[in-house]
């Protein structure tokens, strides 16, 4: 064991956490984020006894079940060995929600010895197991989970233990895989390709046969090409033939998918959350990556033969591309009962700009770059600022009059904010343009102070025009102008007459052809 201090995020006090030795760093933050407030008022968090606020009752509840298979030492070596971990609610003894537990692929992968097959089946045994049992034990305290008869039930199918007649075809929990893309690193697999796709669609499978054993034959998931991992060959079909028979009191489904980004993962040191590929060879500290170290090996490479070729101009390891992670989300549809949403395909992942997700918006920094450009349209007086980020992509506007009333400069001033806020939520800025650029009201005339521009039908035609010729590299033409055609001229004063008005009031005056000036 050894004492780290750490803390749930980088601006949260520090605590003195007591875990084994082997664990990274990062394992000691994600135990603080997994257990309870309470726990966090004592001067140090000690692993061990969190730990056991939830796996001693759980194994207590095993051995009244009669389970004998495992004991309090299986799920030790288990977490030790970081091969799977409950969800937060598990730690924090939170019944509201049904259990879930997220399986380490890597954990069962090794460059020398391949996968094995046998701790990967007795680790999932044990977690189903495990969800079995929370659930028959949280039952009546779960979220919207009312024990009502299934009145779709025909009377000789219906069940007859009174005790397990609540849990009839409910789902018990879920098994959440993670870390796929480090685990086909160590079994020498290259994650875009098709062989790395059959052995995900392998473990996957097999993990939804094991839980959907006992549940009948009409939950079973789609057969793989089980020649992919011959280790997993032998065990898939004694599975198989376990999860098709027909049984009078079928057991609560659990289901199965891909873990999101959460403390379970980080619990787990899994480098990829779920399937997601490694994008990056390196780990947030500097250090090269364990999938990393992996194909390396597999080319027969070493960190100092790599750099070489590396700085030579050669490429060692091709990053794979978000396209092949829209591919190896498709290969898996089939094997598991839920899919994490589809990944948004990117033409250049690595060269192009984050798409920022939907609902998080991205602020400016304290100090930032931008534009100022000064500017009149008939006379009057406007500043133009931007705010960039550091990439040069614009964030921030402020349109300034400098001659108008307070509620001119109070409404361009919200405006602005109003398209701030909406380009740090991601709105493209040629939307704004497009919905802004030659709308014409209030102030029109001739652009001074701005060689790019000659005539403008508004402050705002003027602006955005301006910020998709700097911003988008898409200069716009002005819109016509009409104000100095014949029909729309004004007479000036002195008010002259026309000069036929002028001939027909000397050669026949006319009565009341006197003006009057009426303010």
């Amino acid at each position: 064991m050894r004492n780290l201090q750490a803390a749930i995020d980088p601006d949260a006090s520090l605590y003195s956490v007591i875990m084994p030795a082997r664990w990274e760093d990062q394992t000691a933050t994600a135990i603080l984020q997994l257990c309870s407030s309470y726990q966090l008022e004592s001067s140090s968090v000690k692993t061990d006894q969190i730990t056991a606020n939830w796996l001693l009752p759980l194994c207590d509840h095993a051995a009244n079940a009669g389970i004998k298979n495992w004991t309090v030492y299986d799920w030790e070596t288990i977490l030790l060995n970081q091969q799977a971990c409950p969800n937060q609610r598990i730690w924090q003894n939170d019944n509201s929600q049904k259990p879930a537990f997220t399986i380490n692929l890597a954990a069962f992968a090794s460059t020398e010895t391949g996968f094995d097959a046998h701790s990967y089946r007795k680790v999932l045994q044990i977690v189903i197991d495990s969800i079995r049992i929370l659930y028959k034990q949280q039952f009546n305290f779960i979220n919207s989970e009312l024990p009502f008869p299934d009145l779709q039930i025909s009377p000789k199918q219906k069940p007859v233990d009174s005790e397990n007649a609540e849990s009839y075809h409910n789902i018990a929990g879920t098994v959440y895989l993670t870390n796929l893309d480090a685990c086909l690193a160590q079994l020498g697999l290259e994650y875009d390709s098709i062989q790395g796709r059959d052995v995900a669609c392998c473990l996957t499978c097999f993990a939804t046969l094991l839980s959907t054993a006992g549940c009948g034959s009409d939950y079973l998931p789609l057969s793989p090409d089980w020649n992919a991992l011959p280790e997993l060959t032998t065990l898939a079909k004694e599975i198989w033939s376990l999860a098709s028979e027909e049984k009078t009191l079928p057991l609560p489904r659990i289901e199965t998918g891909f873990s999101i980004p959460g403390p379970e993962d980080l619990f787990l040191g899994s480098e990829a959350c779920g399937l997601a590929p490694i994008f990056s060879p390196v780990t947030e500290d500097g250090h090269l990556a364990i999938s990393t170290i992996a194909r390396m090996a597999k080319q027969k490479l070493t960190p100092e033969s790599a750099l070489a070729a590396t700085l030579s101009g050669n490429l060692i390891l091709q990053p794979p591309s978000h396209q092949a992670h829209c591919t190896m989300h498709q290969a898996l549809i089939g094997f598991t009962t839920s899919m994490p949403p589809r990944p948004h395909p990117m033409e250049y992942p690595l060269a192009s700009k984050t798409i920022l997700p939907r609902g998080i918006r991205e602020p400016l920094p304290p100090r930032h770059k931008g534009i100022t450009q000064k500017a009149s349209i008939a006379g009057r007086g406007l500043f133009l600022r931007t705010g960039e980020y550091e990439d040069g992509k614009l964030g921030e506007i402020s349109i300034t009059p400098l001659k108008e009333n307070a509620m001119v400069k109070g409404l361009l001033d919200s405006l602005g904010q109003a398209v701030s806020i909406g380009l740090q939520y991601g709105v493209p800025l040629k939307e704004f343009v497009s919905a802004f650029a030659y709308s014409c009201f209030g102030i029109a005339g001739t652009v001074e102070g701005d060689p790019g521009a000659i005539y403008a039908t508004s402050f705002l035609d003027y602006s955005f025009r301006l910020l998709s010729d700097v911003y988008l590299n898409q200069p716009l033409p002005d819109a016509p102008n009409n104000l100095q055609s014949d029909e729309e001229k004004l007479p000036m004063l002195p008010l002259d007459l026309p000069e036929e008005e002028m001939n027909q009031s000397h050669s026949s005056p006319r009565k009341h052809s006197k003006f009057k000036l009426v303010s």
